[in-house]
């Protein structure tokens, strides 16, 4: 704290208890020279007010509560920068309560590290804990029941972007992931567009119209996307895991999956960001994280009730 303010701040807290007994002397003295029969108001012309003095009782105790806080202002910080004899900080206490919290929280984890995430998965305990990580870290984003949204994976399916077995979900949540998709329309322009996105809709067997100038449309598109788009999503469409490519011949969409949404994605891209966990979480409160994400579409779930969710796909 800046001295000038700390010295400001002490100065005023010792006026004011200054002016506090004050008033009370003035008040005590006052009481002393005025009876307490003669009348200070009067209202309604005969209803009157008599001047008594204040309850001894109640005088003390306004004293005693004056010279508890000097005493507390000596012991503890108030007046300033002076920190008060006992040393004492909001901060040393949180850091205290910090250590303590710990403790429990080592104590409670323990054997958590000597586990595999796929033996975590199936432990009612550890999914308990995980469950109540991914309230506070992760259902902001992918949702109370982890179901994701717009933008946001689902991760309750078996349809992953960077893959779904244990050591591949504590990477996305240890080190976040980073993905764009370019846009695509100043390059292929309208269209272009309008030729990959109808071989696309094929893919996913989502385009019904099946007349000789879609056939063509499709025709060009696929040979673009071979060009243009194999390179990250497959010959195949199926995508690459490696790289975060979805896979284009399901009907699971990240940024949606009608025609307008898939014409939005090839014209303007997309971007996405997982952030990275591990420096805030550590690395066994990550893993227990992976463990719930893997329970959450395992064929086996912990019996742990799924709540919330935690990284990306």
């Amino acid at each position: 704290m800046n001295l000038t303010v700390g010295v400001i701040i002490g100065l005023a807290t010792l006026i004011n208890i200054a002016a506090l007994l004050w008033l009370i002397w003035w008040t005590a003295r006052r009481t002393v020279a005025v009876s307490s029969q003669q009348t200070t108001h009067i209202w309604d012309d005969d209803l009157t007010e008599y001047n008594n003095p204040l309850p001894r009782w109640w005088l003390w105790l306004f004293i005693l509560t004056i010279i508890f806080g000097l005493g507390y202002l000596v012991i503890f910080p108030g007046l300033g920068g002076f920190a008060g004899v006992s040393g004492w900080s909001s901060h040393k206490q949180w850091r205290a309560d910090e250590q303590v919290a710990a403790k429990v929280l080592q104590e409670h984890l323990a054997g958590v590290d000597q586990k595999s995430i796929e033996e975590l998965s199936k432990d009612p305990v550890a999914m308990t804990t995980g469950r109540n990580l991914f309230a506070l870290n992760c259902s902001t984003c992918h949702g109370s029941d982890a179901r994701g949204a717009k933008g946001f994976p689902n991760l309750t399916d078996n349809d992953w972007l960077w893959g779904g077995a244990p050591d591949r979900i504590y990477e996305t949540i240890a080190n976040g992931r980073d993905n764009t998709m370019p846009a695509w329309g100043p390059v292929l322009g309208a269209a272009g567009v309008e030729q990959v996105l109808a071989y696309v809709r094929t893919l996913s067997g989502s385009l019904k119209d099946q007349s000789p100038a879609v056939a063509q449309q499709v025709a060009a598109g696929q040979k673009t996307f071979a060009t243009m788009c194999a390179a990250c999503h497959g010959a195949d469409g199926k995508g690459n895991q490696q790289i975060g490519a979805p896979n284009l011949t399901d009907n699971i969409w990240l940024h949606g999956g009608s025609t307008a949404d898939i014409r939005e994605t090839i014209t303007q891209g997309r971007t996405n960001h997982m952030p990275a966990h591990l420096e805030r979480l550590g690395p066994t409160r990550v893993k227990l994280l992976a463990a719930y994400v893997y329970s959450l579409s395992s064929p086996t779930p912990a019996a742990a009730p799924a709540a919330t969710t935690a990284a990306t796909q």
